[in-house]
Protein backbone atom coordinates (compact mmCIF):
# COMPACT_ATOMS: atom_id res chain seq x y z
CA UNK A 1 0.00 0.00 0.00
CA UNK A 2 1.87 3.55 -0.92
CA UNK A 3 1.84 6.80 1.10
CA UNK A 4 -1.24 8.13 -0.44
CA UNK A 5 -3.62 5.25 -0.10
CA UNK A 6 -2.86 4.86 3.45
CA UNK A 7 -3.89 8.53 4.40
CA UNK A 8 -7.55 9.40 5.33
CA UNK A 9 -9.13 10.78 2.20
CA UNK A 10 -8.80 14.32 1.92
CA UNK A 11 -5.59 14.83 3.81
CA UNK A 12 -3.83 14.70 0.23
CA UNK A 13 0.01 13.26 -0.42
CA UNK A 14 3.18 14.43 1.81
CA UNK A 15 4.48 16.44 -0.43
CA UNK A 16 1.14 19.01 -0.47
CA UNK A 17 2.37 22.60 -0.42
CA UNK A 18 1.44 23.27 3.04
CA UNK A 19 1.43 20.09 4.63
CA UNK A 20 3.42 19.69 8.18
CA UNK A 21 4.26 15.90 9.37
CA UNK A 22 3.37 15.57 12.78
CA UNK A 23 6.24 16.48 15.11
CA UNK A 24 7.95 18.54 12.57
CA UNK A 25 7.35 22.97 13.03
CA UNK A 26 5.62 24.74 10.31
CA UNK A 27 8.06 26.26 7.63
CA UNK A 28 7.19 30.13 7.62
CA UNK A 29 7.57 30.74 4.02
CA UNK A 30 5.80 27.89 2.76
CA UNK A 31 3.02 28.67 0.57
CA UNK A 32 -0.70 27.09 1.17
CA UNK A 33 -2.36 25.96 -1.31
CA UNK A 34 -6.20 27.07 -0.87
CA UNK A 35 -9.04 24.48 -2.25
CA UNK A 36 -10.99 26.40 -5.19
CA UNK A 37 -13.79 23.53 -5.36
CA UNK A 38 -15.75 24.46 -3.11
CA UNK A 39 -18.86 26.25 -4.19
CA UNK A 40 -19.23 30.54 -3.43
CA UNK A 41 -22.11 31.41 -1.58
CA UNK A 42 -24.83 33.20 -3.99
CA UNK A 43 -23.96 37.25 -4.46
CA UNK A 44 -26.77 39.12 -2.48
CA UNK A 45 -28.61 41.45 -4.24
CA UNK A 46 -28.91 45.12 -2.58
CA UNK A 47 -33.01 45.42 -1.07
CA UNK A 48 -34.84 47.92 -2.65
CA UNK A 49 -35.48 50.75 -0.93
CA UNK A 50 -38.38 50.51 1.54
CA UNK A 51 -38.36 46.66 1.96
CA UNK A 52 -37.28 45.01 5.10
CA UNK A 53 -38.85 46.00 8.90
CA UNK A 54 -37.94 49.09 11.02
CA UNK A 55 -38.50 50.18 14.36
CA UNK A 56 -40.08 53.49 13.08
CA UNK A 57 -42.56 51.22 10.62
CA UNK A 58 -43.52 48.90 13.64
CA UNK A 59 -44.56 51.88 15.57
CA UNK A 60 -46.60 52.80 12.65
CA UNK A 61 -48.20 49.42 12.34
CA UNK A 62 -48.59 49.42 16.01
CA UNK A 63 -50.01 53.13 16.15
CA UNK A 64 -52.67 52.12 13.22
CA UNK A 65 -53.94 49.08 15.29
CA UNK A 66 -53.95 50.51 18.91
CA UNK A 67 -56.49 53.48 16.73
CA UNK A 68 -58.61 50.47 15.24
CA UNK A 69 -59.01 48.90 18.65
CA UNK A 70 -59.62 52.58 19.85
CA UNK A 71 -62.19 53.04 17.50
CA UNK A 72 -63.84 49.69 18.08
CA UNK A 73 -63.87 50.44 22.25
CA UNK A 74 -65.64 53.48 21.32
CA UNK A 75 -68.16 52.01 19.14
CA UNK A 76 -68.57 49.62 22.33
CA UNK A 77 -69.52 52.26 24.66
CA UNK A 78 -71.51 54.13 22.52
CA UNK A 79 -73.71 51.43 21.31
CA UNK A 80 -74.18 50.42 25.53
CA UNK A 81 -75.50 53.31 27.28
CA UNK A 82 -77.67 51.82 29.30
CA UNK A 83 -77.53 52.54 32.79
CA UNK A 84 -76.25 50.16 35.59
CA UNK A 85 -75.99 50.61 38.91
CA UNK A 86 -72.55 49.55 40.45
CA UNK A 87 -72.19 49.18 44.06
CA UNK A 88 -68.64 48.92 45.06
CA UNK A 89 -67.36 48.79 48.87
CA UNK A 90 -70.49 50.73 50.30
CA UNK A 91 -70.61 53.58 47.62
CA UNK A 92 -73.31 53.28 45.08
CA UNK A 93 -73.36 54.40 41.42
CA UNK A 94 -74.99 54.60 38.01
CA UNK A 95 -72.56 54.72 34.91
CA UNK A 96 -73.27 53.50 31.27
CA UNK A 97 -72.78 49.90 30.95
CA UNK A 98 -70.13 50.52 28.23
CA UNK A 99 -67.89 52.86 30.42
CA UNK A 100 -68.54 50.24 33.63
CA UNK A 101 -67.11 47.30 31.44
CA UNK A 102 -64.24 50.02 30.37
CA UNK A 103 -63.33 50.71 34.12
CA UNK A 104 -63.57 46.82 34.96
CA UNK A 105 -61.10 45.56 31.93
CA UNK A 106 -58.95 48.57 32.79
CA UNK A 107 -58.89 46.80 36.34
CA UNK A 108 -57.87 43.88 35.40
CA UNK A 109 -55.39 45.10 33.21
CA UNK A 110 -53.44 46.72 36.42
CA UNK A 111 -54.37 43.73 38.43
CA UNK A 112 -51.83 41.76 35.73
CA UNK A 113 -49.24 44.54 35.20
CA UNK A 114 -48.34 45.81 38.53
CA UNK A 115 -47.15 42.48 40.00
CA UNK A 116 -45.71 41.98 36.23
CA UNK A 117 -44.31 45.04 36.91
CA UNK A 118 -42.77 44.34 40.62
CA UNK A 119 -41.26 40.65 39.03
CA UNK A 120 -39.44 42.47 35.57
CA UNK A 121 -37.31 45.19 38.64
CA UNK A 122 -36.92 41.85 40.58
CA UNK A 123 -35.13 39.88 37.92
CA UNK A 124 -33.06 43.56 36.83
CA UNK A 125 -31.78 43.54 39.81
CA UNK A 126 -30.80 40.25 40.23
CA UNK A 127 -29.12 40.41 36.75
CA UNK A 128 -27.51 43.50 37.63
CA UNK A 129 -25.77 42.12 40.71
CA UNK A 130 -25.20 39.19 39.18
CA UNK A 131 -22.96 40.85 36.18
CA UNK A 132 -21.24 43.34 39.21
CA UNK A 133 -20.32 39.64 40.76
CA UNK A 134 -18.23 38.93 37.60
Amino acid sequence: MSDEQARPAGTGPSTQEGFVPPGQAPNPDATVAVPTDRPSAPPRSPRPAGAGHTRTGGMWVGLVLSAIVLLFLLIFILQNLDPVQIHFLGAVGTLPTGVALLLAAIAGVLLVAIPGSARIVQLRRAAKKGRQAL
